[in-house]
């Protein structure tokens, strides 16, 4: 082993501390725990890109509207199973002004982040049809969706959609819809990991087989309005974020606060459930339910004994967010560009010692510069470069863990990494690139 900028003694003593073989095949929570603990006994900064934690302030509108509500005491009150009225028509508003889409404010329910919104409706979702037990997904994706399948004793089949865009999306997905064992599907848009951005060829033909075998879509919008090749941070002014409810009536859309808003800590996220998949009866239902309601059940059958509602204060900051955006006060897109703007600079590091791009383009377009990237090596498997790439004081996380049939590739995320370590991260590449040569 040459000399690295990390001391591989350091380095595998604390693999072996942690009881990781691999970094390359280690949770995104387990590689950020070795990370700490490497760079607590070197003394070294790393370039850390393993996990999508904001890295920006929270929301000041936010921040304020939440501490107010505490002042005003509602931290001793229970808060309503299915939210604070006043952020329902918040929520309802935010979606007519940047999705387009109309969706009752009795459908719009806060969530302890988005993920307990999956959770929930992976649940439900298992049990609508008695003769349904799988749930499909676009992948690649996030890691952690699979594992709370996995939790929920819930199957699950996926492929990797990087061969299937566009009209060859249609046969793929149909191949597995046609044969009458999927209830629901799942996909992120803006993609974590790879940062693909469905085109609206590919979400009306996902909508229009939805239709016609009457699959649940559920779109996560993680990353909400974070394609930055469009502006879509204009209320009520088109574009509007693409989504599939343009061309089926029968979704349930993830909203977090947590990237767009930076709003992350306080685990506050939107679920919306489409007008008439809250009104539809589901007789299939009635085994573990006394009602047949989707939306009803949900609410009452579903996230009440998950966690009794979602944390009371944290309701009235995202309420405070929600209004100052509706109201054109606050363009969060001014904030979060600046992830783009890393990300585009970083390609070009990497580019330039001999990395490439995984996922590169949308269809027959350039990717969007956003807050994921991916990036190989060659001659070099994810894993393996991970691995590798270790020593060099450099985190990200492998494609492996995502779904994604490319092997050889990592996710990067901008976030953590600071405009004042690209001097950093240049300087290590270039040092990985001389000692790792390419044939």
């Amino acid at each position: 082993m040459k000399n690295t900028p990390i001391s591989k003694t350091i380095v595998d003593a604390q693999k072996a501390k942690s009881g990781i073989q691999s970094v390359g095949t280690a949770s995104i929570r387990e590689i950020k725990k070795l990370v700490d603990m490497i760079e607590a006994e070197s003394g070294e900064r790393f370039v850390r890109m393993e996990m999508g934690i904001p890295g920006l302030p929270a929301s000041q509108y936010g921040v304020e509207a939440q501490i107010q509500a505490l002042k005003d005491g509602v931290a001793a009150k229970y808060p309503d199973i299915q939210g604070v009225p006043e952020l329902k028509q918040q929520m309802s508003l935010f979606i007519k002004n940047f999705v387009d889409l109309d969706i009752a404010p009795e459908g719009c329910i806060p969530t302890v982040g988005s993920m307990q919104g999956g959770f929930a409706a992976f649940l439900l979702l298992s049990r609508i049809h008695k003769d349904r037990d799988t749930c499909l997904f676009l992948d690649p994706g996030f890691p952690v969706h699979k594992m709370q399948h996995s939790v929920l004793n819930i199957k699950y089949e996926q492929f990797d959609i990087y061969n299937y865009r566009g009209e060859k999306l249609r046969e793929k997905l149909e191949s597995y819809l046609s044969q009458g064992h999927i209830h629901s599907l799942l996909y992120s848009n803006p993609n974590n990991p790879s940062w693909i951005c469905f085109t609206d060829t590919e979400l009306q033909i996902i909508g229009e087989l939805a239709k016609k075998y009457d699959v649940v879509v559920m779109e996560d919008l993680a990353y909400f309005a974070m394609d930055f090749r469009k502006d879509y941070s204009q209320p009520g002014q088109p574009p509007y974020q693409p989504t599939v409810g343009k061309y089926t009536d029968n979704y349930i859309l993830f909203i977090s606060s947590s990237k767009s808003f930076s709003y992350a800590g306080e685990r506050i996220g939107m679920m919306a459930i489409s007008n008439k998949l809250y009104q539809r009866e589901y007789p299939d239902l009635g085994r573990y339910y006394p009602s047949l309601g989707f939306g009803y059940t949900m609410i009452f059958g579903t996230m009440y004994p998950l966690s009794s509602g979602t944390s009371h204060s944290a309701q009235y900051g995202l309420l405070g967010i929600l209004k100052a955006v509706n109201e054109g006060r606050y363009n969060f897109r001014e904030e979060v560009i600046h992830y783009g703007e890393k990300a585009k600079a970083m390609k070009e590091i990497f580019l330039k010692n001999g990395f490439y791009l995984v996922y590169d383009k949308d269809e027959d377009k350039p990717l969007a510069d956003g807050f994921y990237f991916t990036i190989a090596y060659p001659g070099m498997t994810g894993i393996e470069l991970l691995d590798e790439l270790v020593y060099y004081g450099i985190s990200a996380i492998s494609l492996a863990i995502t779904g994604s049939d490319r092997e050889e590739g990592l996710r990067a995320c901008t976030s953590l990494v600071h405009v004042n370590q690209f001097g950093d991260l240049e300087q290590r590449l270039q040092q990985f690139h001389a000692d790792h040569p390419v044939n």
